[in-house]
């Protein structure tokens, strides 16, 4: 521990030096710290922090978030990705006012056993809220304690995981905590980056060991490769009178209780004329209606590419789609949370085709 003292007062010196001026760290209430650490799992800076300060105007409190319709939760979050993180969020508002009177547990153990709170986003809360004396262990911080300490193991095995938490809490600043935390995922997202890392401005340079091996670029090690999949998708917006099919999502995958078009899906790209086929079979279209290809995208996720068309279907008679959906005014659906790709069509739509509806 003597010897990392130097170090831990180091790196407090920059973070107080360097640090970025982020609402969530100008407080100590463990409701606004456990929104920001939720939006920003998976979610940069830059774009959580719009999120963030719309949540914090339209929920300030707990109770608000808890009492809110899902929908409006995510609509709120729409754009974001990722959304049980938004659904879990919810779920953990409502238990911690049913269960907890409106307040957090205060300490770490009792922050893991919430919906959607892992053992990061638990150490965070902690920490920063509680000054409890647990590191956190985001991917800054395990790239930073890997080129440190020059580890090879990679951090996507349960076995490193356990020595990257044993090294990170016996390098921890136990007199203060929320700083040093703080301090060390500053340094991993501004100094330690991923590529090119600025070892000339790093508080932690005379000792790092990967700077001393100069192995930095290879560091922290991955071992599984991201497995992408492919996704042919066939939206069919059908306009009725003014008003569009729109019904809300019930499966399990990405986009679960949002609102979505309704869609045929192929595991390889299709024609036209194929999914005409596919739709005229489910009595969705006839061979003598105006059928139009409005919009191609492809939307690009973490793990999945999704090859999108939009088909624009003009009906003087409202189909039954067999999807429980309801037919609304544009103006309506606007309201409804729906995936980013939907939104972008609906941006397209609306820019070039507003004459249609």
């Amino acid at each position: 521990m003597q010897r990392f003292m130097n170090n831990q007062k180091d790196l407090l010196s920059w973070y107080m030096l360097n640090k970025r001026d982020l609402p969530w760290r100008n407080t100590q209430d463990p409701y606004l710290i456990w929104l920001s650490e939720i939006i920003l799992q998976q979610t940069r800076v830059a774009q959580g922090l719009p999120y963030f300060k719309k949540f914090v105007e339209k929920f300030p409190h707990v109770e608000l978030l808890a009492n809110a319709p899902q929908d409006e939760v995510l609509k709120l979050w729409q754009g974001l990705g990722y959304y049980s993180r938004a659904r879990n969020m919810h779920k953990t508002a409502q238990k911690i006012v049913n269960d907890f009177e409106g307040i957090f547990p205060g300490n770490y153990k009792s922050l893991l056993k919430l919906t959607g709170i892992g053992p990061y986003t638990a150490a965070a809360i902690a920490s920063f809220a509680y000054d409890e004396p647990v590191a956190v262990l985001d991917g800054n911080v395990f790239r930073v304690l890997a080129r440190f300490f020059n580890l090879s193991e990679s951090i996507q095995t349960n076995e490193a995981k356990k020595i990257f938490t044993q090294l990170a809490n016996h390098f921890l600043n136990i007199t203060q905590p929320a700083l040093h935390n703080q301090a060390m995922m500053e340094l991993g997202a501004l100094v330690c980056t991923p590529y090119n890392p600025n070892c000339s401005a790093c508080p932690l340079q005379n000792n790092c060991q990967s700077l001393h091996i100069g192995n930095q670029a290879s560091l922290p090690v991955k071992t599984k490769k991201v497995v992408v999949k492919n996704r042919y998708l066939a939206y069919f917006h059908f306009d009725c009178l003014g008003e569009l099919a729109i019904f809300k999502r019930s499966d399990k995958g990405i986009w679960q209780d949002l609102y979505d078009l309704p869609y045929l899906e192929s595991d390889k790209k299709l024609q036209k004329s194929d999914w005409l086929l596919n739709a005229s079979e489910l009595n969705w279209v006839k061979s003598d209606e105006s059928i139009v290809l409005l919009f191609e995208k492809k939307h690009v996720l973490t793990h999945l590419n999704i090859y999108a068309q939009f088909f624009y279907v003009k009906k003087v008679i409202k189909p039954v789609l067999n999807l429980q959906e309801s037919w609304l005014p544009q103006n309506k659906v606007a309201k409804l949370g729906v995936s980013r790709l939907l939104e972008l069509y609906f941006e397209k739509f609306n820019l070039k085709s507003k004459s249609i509806l």
